[in-house]
This record gives C-alpha cells, sequence and structure tokens, in this order.
C-alpha cells in the first residue's frame, strides 16, 4: 500500500445533515484507501492555503465505487494527495 498518492476529485455528494455537522462522501480518479481505512486528503486553495482534509470512513458502494466519507467538501476537478493513517483492510 504506497504511503501516499495523488489524485482528483470527481465527484461529491452530500452523505448526511445531522445536529452534529454535514459528512461529504468524495470520488476520487484513484485511490489506495479500502473500505475499513482512514487518513487525509490535502488540497492547496488557488490563494496557496494548504487544505486538509480528514478521511474519517471509506466506503464501497454496489457499483464497486470507492467513496471517502470526510465533513468540508472539496470542488470536483481539485487535486489532492492522499495518505491513509489507519488500515482497516476489510474487503
Amino acid at each position: 500500500m504506497p504511503a501516499e498518492f495523488s489524485a482528483s476529485i470527481t465527484d461529491i455528494q452530500l452523505e448526511s445533515r445531522e445536529a452534529s455537522g454535514v459528512r461529504w462522501r468524495i470520488a476520487l480518479s484513484q485511490t489506495a484507501f479500502r473500505p475499513g481505512d482512514t487518513g487525509v486528503l490535502e488540497a492547496t486553495s488557488r490563494s496557496g492555503t494548504r487544505i486538509e482534509l480528514s478521511v474519517t470512513q471509506v466506503l464501497a458502494d454496489a457499483s464497486g465505487d470507492i467513496w471517502h466519507i470526510v465533513e468540508k467538501p472539496l470542488a470536483a476537478g481539485t487535486d489532492v494527495v492522499g495518505r491513509i493513517t489507519s488500515s482497516g483492510g476489510t474487503d
């Protein structure tokens, strides 16, 4: 499993909205994350500010698409660097 990888966001959808906050699911052009993993996605804004999103959960849907659950949205097309910090390793 690579320590880090580069990708771009291909899709983002609202996962849930609860009193404790909002969760988003992000699809990437490629990923090293597997269901059960956690980690971070890093991006750089147009102004040069570094943005780091915690990936709190990784899910695979019925069609096999991998979704990265985060608490802040980023726009489709944004380039990110992903890093796995904990491997759950469930298939």
